[in-house]
């Protein structure tokens, strides 16, 4: 089985593996404590701290060791927010933040704050005079990733963090993703991190608070971490962390260079392999190991399945996953296609020739997938009633890709120049007709309500 999902969390290690079976035996006791095995635990919290706060280019005493990534998030954002709140009560964010970012903006914004989105390219990245613009006199914070985790675009991380410097705004960055690939350019103030996206084990969250930024505890405050997160510290893990997090950093600038290699085999062979397929993100400014790509005509659970029967765990962005039945809100501030949506990360040390099967294996899957939901071959009219020039295709009841499978056999059955209107419930159709209509040429005219459901319409243009 190859594991092409490290995007989500890496494999465990060995350094990891081998620090955390030693701090096991040496790291038990309360670090707190003056006598010799307390002093032994301190030495090792200590020490890892140190590490961590080198590869992340902070002071040792600005680290905070938390018990997950989105923890880290949930603390940073709303000890930042509370810390300024006599400057003012807004908020900016991006369009594709991680959820932890988003659900922190939902929460903040309840509560009586402001919050801006700013939007992206259909690359995935922002502007940095999106974030200049969004900046107020009353603006409290900003976050930014420092990639996507869905499409690997890397955002121009330290231009938006001079812009905030200028404007005396704090910027957190959430650099779960490319913290192991390497420290976060610019003047940021808030950064977090999650050790099992690098190698390390889960459970172990990275805070960084620089001096001088304002920032207020929420919640009881612990004697531990300097007070920002409280409870017994996870040390074996803790130290696993920071020890693996040095490790991949040594092995980063060479695993890069391999692994950029190998992803860009797969975006450029996967659309001589696949008709009908969009390569989205970033072609150059992306993390190493991350590709992502949408084929139409395609569900996305079902892509997973049959790739899974072939051996290959990857993710998926798209609508209809096991765990949404929404479409990711990543692929839909890209403006791209959420169906048959797939994610391929390499973790460290894939071979290339797992790549070249997986790219043996690819087109069968989604040929299999095609057939089963009855995608279009040659135009066909389904479901479809004439008015005049136009035609009405109703696809109520049916989910995503099947309001676009319906769209794609009727639209050579009328006159150029004539309109289609497709009839759908499904919250994915507002996304993937319109992004189905840039791939094809087709002119998008908006959509309309309708007695059930929203009617999509659509310009033959070619």
């Amino acid at each position: 089985m190859s594991y092409f999902d490290a995007a989500s969390s890496a494999p465990l290690h060995p350094v990891a593996r081998q620090a955390l079976l030693a701090s096991l035996d040496e790291g038990w006791a309360d670090p707190a404590r003056l006598y010799r095995e307390g002093r032994r635990a301190r030495m090792l919290l200590d020490a890892a701290r140190e590490a961590a706060a080198e590869s992340v280019g902070c002071r040792p005493d600005e680290l905070t060791f938390v018990s997950s990534g989105t923890r880290a998030v949930h603390a940073g954002v709303a000890g930042a927010l509370t810390g300024r709140r006599r400057v003012g009560r807004h908020l900016i964010v991006s369009a594709v933040e991680h959820s932890s970012v988003l659900h922190s903006a939902e929460d903040w914004e309840a509560s009586g704050g402001s919050v801006t989105t700013v939007a992206v390219d259909r690359a995935g990245a922002v502007a940095v005079e999106g974030y200049e613009a969004a900046v107020r006199p009353d603006t409290a914070l900003a976050c930014l990733q420092s990639a996507n985790h869905e499409v690997g675009t890397e955002q121009p991380v330290a231009e938006v963090a001079e812009v905030c410097r200028a404007a005396e705004v704090p910027l957190l960055v959430d650099a779960a993703q490319s913290l192991g690939w390497g420290p976060v350019p610019g003047p940021w103030s808030l950064l977090t991190a999650s050790a099992h996206k690098w190698g390390g084990p889960s459970g172990v969250g990275l805070l960084a608070v620089r001096k001088g930024v304002r920032f207020a505890v929420q919640g009881p405050v612990d004697e531990r971490e300097s007070g920002r997160a409280a409870g017994f510290e996870n040390l074996p893990a803790i130290v696993a962390a920071a020890a693996s997090l040095r490790a991949v950093r040594a092995e980063a600038a060479q695993e890069a260079v391999r692994l950029r290699e190998l992803t860009e085999r797969i975006r450029v062979q996967v659309p001589r392999l696949v008709t009908d397929v969009e390569v989205v993100g970033d072609p150059v400014r992306r993390l190493p190991g991350v590709v992502t790509f949408s084929c139409l005509y395609v569900d996305g659970e079902t892509l997973l399945h049959e790739l899974d029967r072939a051996g290959f765990s990857v993710s998926s962005g798209s609508s209809c996953t096991s765990s949404t039945l929404t479409p990711s809100h990543v692929l839909r501030a890209m403006g791209v296609l959420s169906e048959g949506n797939v994610r391929v990360s390499l973790p460290a040390g894939t071979p290339a020739e797992e790549v070249d099967r997986f790219l043996s294996v690819l087109p069968g899957a989604v040929t299999t997938v095609r057939e089963k939901l009855g995608a279009p071959t040659t135009p066909v009219t389904v479901a479809a009633v004439g008015e005049g020039d136009s035609l009405v295709v109703d696809a109520l009841g049916k989910r995503c890709p099947i309001p676009v499978i319906e769209l794609a056999k009727v639209i050579g059955d009328v006159p150029v120049g004539a309109t289609i209107r497709v009839l759908s419930d499904d919250e994915a159709a507002r996304l993937d007709i319109p992004a189905w209509c840039e791939m094809r040429q087709q002119e998008y005219l908006g959509e309309e309500p309708a007695e059930k459901g929203t009617a999509y319409l659509i310009r033959r243009t070619s």
